[in-house]
This record gives structure tokens, sequence and C-alpha cells, in this order.
């Protein structure tokens, strides 16, 4: 048997709506399909100001443009995420301080943000992993009480919750991801959302290339003009029809996946220690939406001699992030840091796959694959 480690979903509408997008001779951006996008996020999870944007990284990127982030600034992070969450800093100039992993869960430690905070900090910014809530409330808590912006680096997080509330609704900004990889994709695209209502109107102009060109297409003025610092963040109409296509059915994408999520946890559950690996953690406060099923090995050997044993018997899977504090670009600018939670679930993380058409048969085969491996 041979089980890829992802393979796309398609709803079977998305070749539909291209071919009306086309129809309509708009396909730059910001047509009927981007405001059928931004309407349904709005409806169905409160993002009440939001932009489609080309992707993920591009929306942190404005991000970072929105809070006039400088030389001097600092931002906090998780060690264990994607470059993207920092590079749209330090592009800025930002000095980049990363917090460890919670010891049960790859998402970042509150404990270890706190201890980060000095008067330099403009924003901390939450990663949610695997679609898993990070502890909001005390994030929420502890970005008031120092007075520094808070973001929600939500790219796996689209249809996941905390405490019944969208993840996405807590942050002064939060983005989305719809890459390839994600439950919900257009190929390349992404997703801002903006809770603090003063940074909206400048965000309009900073993902139009700096102009004032929307409140021109909304006919409030006769022209628009270069008004302030920005760059090409809109996703094309196309980007935007391929998604709507998706939006349709993402209650069932996410059921389908969080019921392959707990058929391999039910039948891991039982001999994971006799297995020598770890199960996922998820908090009460969590509720996630299947977008990765991964289990922890004993160490960086025992990954890697699992992955080329699953291999071997036509299973696919993946580790995910090195940590970024101890890559070379990091190892260069800054001294070094041991943040040990990182640091394991950087060496023993090991992805299985998982996507809405994994059948029942091709979990029990990845399990028995598993179970047979002998370090």
């Amino acid at each position: 048997m041979q089980i890829p480690f992802k393979r796309n979903y398609y709803t079977g509408k998305e070749l539909l709506f291209l071919q009306e997008a086309m129809q309509t001779h708009h396909l730059q951006g910001d047509g009927i399909f981007a405001e059928r996008c931004q309407s349904f996020f709005r409806s169905k999870y409160g993002f009440s100001h939001n932009f489609l944007t080309s992707s993920c990284t591009d929306a942190l990127e404005i991000c970072a443009l929105l809070l006039n982030i400088q030389p001097g600034d600092e931002i906090i992070a998780p060690a264990y995420t994607f470059v993207s969450t920092a590079n749209a800093f330090v592009l800025r100039g930002a000095t980049i301080r990363f917090a460890d992993s919670q010891p049960h869960h790859p998402n970042i430690s509150v404990e270890s943000v706190e201890k980060l905070i000095t008067p330099r900090t403009r924003a901390i910014v939450v990663v949610h992993y695997a679609g898993c809530a990070a502890d909001m409330d005390a994030f929420v808590s502890l970005a008031k009480a120092h007075n520094v912006f808070l973001i929600e680096d939500a790219a796996q997080a689209i249809h996941a919750f905390y405490k019944e509330r969208p993840l996405g609704t807590f942050g002064d900004l939060a983005t989305f991801s719809f890459h390839d990889t994600k439950n919900i994709s257009c190929g390349e695209g992404g997703l801002l959302v903006i809770n603090n209502p003063c940074l909206v109107e400048r965000a309009q102009i900073i993902r139009e290339k700096g102009t004032n060109r929307a409140a021109f297409l909304q006919g409030v003025i006769q022209k628009y003009e270069w008004i302030d610092v920005g760059s090409s963040f809109v996703a094309s109409e196309l980007s935007a029809a391929f998604l709507w296509a998706q939006l349709q059915e993402i209650e069932n994408i996410t059921f389908q996946r969080l019921q392959n999520w707990y058929d391999y946890y039910a039948t891991l559950q039982p001999i994971s220690a006799s297995l020598n690996i770890c199960l996922p953690h998820i908090s009460s406060y969590m509720k996630h939406n299947g977008n990765i099923f991964y289990i922890l090995c004993q160490n960086i050997g025992h990954r890697n001699k699992l992955m080329q044993h699953l291999k071997r018997h036509g299973v696919e899977t993946a580790f995910h992030y090195t940590a970024l504090h101890q890559s070379p670009f990091y190892l260069k600018n800054y001294p070094k840091v041991d943040l040990l939670q990182a640091e394991r679930f950087a060496d023993c993380l090991l992805r299985l796959p998982l996507y809405p058409s994994l059948t029942k048969q091709e979990i029990e085969y990845v399990v028995q694959s598993i179970i047979s491996f002998s370090p």
C-alpha cells in the first residue's frame, strides 16, 4: 500500500467558480469572489474587518507595517514555528526574542514569554500549532498588562476555537493561511483579520501598495495617490474563486479530518507506551480542527529511523520545524539560547498522513506499520 503524506481535497465546484470569475473579466483581486469570502468570514467567525492576501506571510508583513516596527523594537515569538512568523518583523528591523514551547504541547509557553518582556517589546506573536489554541486568556491578560500588541499567527487554525470562541478574534491582528498544505486551500493565499479598529483604514492602504485605491473604488475620492508605505498584498480573484469553493465545504472537511485524527488517537493511545511514543496533548480549552496528527518519538535518532521504516512500507511522513533559535540566520545574528522544549519538538515530532480522503483501512495500515518498527 502507498500512502502519501497529503492529498488535495477538491469540492467539485472549483472549476465552476474559476470559470465564473473569468467571465467577469475582473481577475486582479477584490472582486465578487473576494467579497463572498470576506463576507463568509465576517458572518461565520465574527471577523468584522478581514482582507484576503496572497499568502499568510504577506498578512504577517502587513502586521509589521501596521505596527510601524522599527530597528530596536522587540517582538516575542515562538521558536517552534515557520520562519515567516519571525521574518515578517525582522524585515522591518525588529529584534526577535524567541520563547519556548510548553512541556506538553508545541504551543508557546506563557511563562517563557513573560520572562522576555522588556520596555522595548512591541508585540507578542502567538502561534496556534496544528490548529490547537494557545492559552488565549493568559496571553490577552499579559498583553494588556504590558501594553503591547497581540498577534495571532493562526496559519493552521481556520475553523478552530478557544473555549468555543473562534481563533483569530483575540489578538489586535490575526493571520490565516490557505496554502496547499492547509485544511482549506487555494494553493497560495492568506487572510488578515483586524480586531483593533484603529488599524483598519491603514491596512487597506498598505495592502494596496501604499495608495488610497480602496477609497477610490468605493467612490469616496476622485483619484488615488501614493500616501504611505505598502506593497502588492491583494489576493487574485482566481485565488478567491477557488477558495470560495473550499469554504462551502469547511464543515465537512473539518469533520472528516477530525474523524481521521481521532481514529489515529483511539488506535494508538492504548499501545503508545509500549511503542515508546507520545500522542498529542489536547487541553480542555482547545477545540482543534484536525490540521495535523503527530507522534513524539524518544529522540531524533528514533524519529529518523521510524520515518525510514515507514517509507519502506509505503507510508510518507514528515517532521516539522527546525527550531528557529537553532537556525543559521539566528546563530549568525543573535547570541545562543537554549529552549529545551522547542528543541525536543524539533527533534522528536513526526507528522502522519492526514486528509479527508484518508480511509480507515489506510489509517490501520499506518498504525500497523508503526507497530512493526523495531528501533
